[in-house]
């Protein structure tokens, strides 16, 4: 038998039929030594990449997730003081469930004015929120950062 040998592979030929085209031969893969240790040295430089981009992401999607709802509270707390006969009280507890879906449980609530009376015209609600203890992972894009949202509206029934 004579054996060809190639840098990735070796062909092995028989003698009784040296007419034997290559498709129909015999391969033998080798691994050339070139490449050992190369897998694991990609894996190290990219799965801390793929984490990286992965829980970054989850990050903005809570934070988008907060923005959304932040402001759908102070909407609805609003909505709920410019009906005739709401109060501070139904404002807050309405703000606190909305933001409570999803987990908020750390805010400032500010509701303008504090007594509601029939001669306000406008009610200001107002909702602050610290990003970094509203997140899903440890903080690392928005640590020390609030978001905040007002929203006035006129009294209904004026």
């Amino acid at each position: 038998i004579k054996t060809l040998d190639r840098p990735h592979f070796h062909f092995i030929f028989s003698r009784s039929n040296p007419m034997q085209s290559l498709p129909h031969a015999r391969r033998q893969f080798a691994k050339p030594d070139s490449r050992k240790g190369a897998v694991a040295v990609e894996f190290a430089i990219v799965v801390p990449l793929l984490f990286l981009f992965f829980f970054a992401g989850f990050e903005f999607m809570r934070v988008a997730m907060v923005r959304h709802t932040v402001n759908n509270a102070v909407y609805e707390g609003a909505r709920v003081g410019i009906i005739p006969g709401g109060t501070n009280a139904e404002i807050r507890a309405e703000a606190t469930r909305i933001l409570g879906t999803i987990g908020i449980d750390e805010f400032t609530l500010d509701v303008e004015p504090a007594n509601i009376t029939d001669a306000t015209e406008d009610i200001t609600v107002r909702v602050t929120v610290p990003l970094d203890r509203n997140t899903y992972v440890p903080a690392q894009y928005f640590l020390g950062e609030e978001m905040q949202r007002e929203l006035t509206m006129r009294r209904e029934g004026r």
